[in-house]
């Protein structure tokens, strides 16, 4: 695939999301092997003066890595990708790939060995806090196919996503992010839902193009301690190489007492891989007007426009609860009225409903308006 939507593209990445200044160095990590993209941001990264470096990576590789994993072979990989992670100003991770399962058949063990290792010394402790990084996806054929479309209408999905004005978004986000940050008591409620929790004094967070290609969500978190209630997600959720479906968690003082779902002996596995595991990380709110429908693809499902993500496991530095977990699992609920609506309440004010802001002040992050 090449046209000028990739190169519009390139250059929203180094000129907006990383905003990448004369001298700085960036990481083009790409998973996949998508030449076009990448050469493209190559030239950006140079035209804006700064060092391109590229590290190329591919799934099946990845797979044949993990499947023989060794704690001290993965702390050894874990610091040679932290030294250079550690001399990077920006990053840019690029993912794509004909098979989502690839790792399904990963045990959980090697998957944890990735997590303890390069998991935390590379993207936890460097990359997030320490570089101005976003990730993103690429078109593929099993992209499309997940999505039930034709790859030329998930093409032009994609770069209508991608390429949306996120600097429209961003101003349009600030309302959100004062009244977040206003807020003490937050109700979610829907079908078999009904959940309260506190997000008192911990900041509210814009995602307008910066972090995520697609983007559009506000994130914060709840007070480790204050979740009471129920939430049952509508939409299926990958994890390590299997899709969850009907996940119905039970809250009670912060913590998952309960959890089910199609797999429910699994999905507690999870939950138990450390303690805070059954703790919430992230509360976030999907704004993106041109994600309408989850396409098992996080990066996507997470901004779908009417929803929501509750998030199990490790809170961001920015938006700081106190939880720590190898994991962090966005797991989505729409709340649009084909998906059995819902409402979202800030200290018992109704601030949307059914998916739609109804308050003036937050009315701009309707999709009509942010298109």
């Amino acid at each position: 695939m090449k046209d000028s939507r990739i190169e519009k593209l390139a250059k929203n990445l180094i000129n907006y999301s990383i905003r990448l200044q004369k001298g700085e160095k960036v990481l083009i990590e790409n998973f996949g092997l998508q030449r076009e993209l990448v050469n493209a941001l190559v030239k950006e990264a140079y035209a804006a003066g700064g060092y391109p470096f590229v590290l190329l990576k591919d799934h099946s590789v990845d797979r044949a890595l993990l499947m023989g994993a060794q704690e001290e072979q993965f702390n050894m990989m874990a610091d040679f990708e932290a030294n250079v992670m550690s001399q990077m100003d920006a990053y840019i991770g690029l993912r794509s790939g004909d098979n989502i399962f690839e790792h399904s058949d990963v045990p959980d063990t090697k998957m944890k060995i990735h997590g303890n290792t390069i998991g935390k010394k590379v993207h936890r402790e460097i990359r997030v806090p320490k570089t101005k990084w976003v990730v993103l996806r690429y078109p593929s054929n099993s992209m499309a196919q997940l999505a039930k479309m034709s790859t030329e209408a998930f093409e032009d999905f994609y770069f209508d996503v991608c390429n949306l004005d996120y600097g429209k978004m961003d101003k349009a986000m600030n309302a959100l992010v004062e009244l977040m940050n206003k807020t003490d008591k937050v109700r979610l409620t829907g079908k078999d839902t009904d959940l309260t929790f506190s997000i008192k004094d911990i900041p509210a967070v814009k995602c307008s193009g910066q972090m995520n290609i697609p983007d559009g969500e506000v994130y914060t978190a709840p007070v480790k301690n204050s979740v009471n209630g129920t939430i049952t997600y509508n939409t299926a959720s990958p994890y390590h190489g299997f899709t969850f479906e009907n996940v119905r968690l039970t809250f009670k003082n912060g913590k998952i007492i309960e959890a089910t779902a199609n797999d429910t002996e699994r999905i507690n596995k999870i939950f138990d891989t450390d303690e805070g595991a059954r703790y919430i990380g992230e509360f976030a709110i999907g704004v993106n007007p041109f994600i309408q429908h989850p396409m098992q693809d996080i990066l996507f499902d997470e901004k779908i426009d009417g929803s929501f993500h509750f998030t199990p496991g490790e809170c961001y530095e920015d938006a700081y609860n106190g939880n720590h977990s190898n994991i962090h699992w966005d797991m989505v609920m729409i709340q649009r009225p084909e998906y059995g609506g819902g409402e979202i309440y800030f200290d018992d004010i109704l601030i949307r409903k059914d998916g739609r802001f109804i308050i003036p002040e937050l009315e701009a992050l309707n999709p009509e308006n942010l298109k």
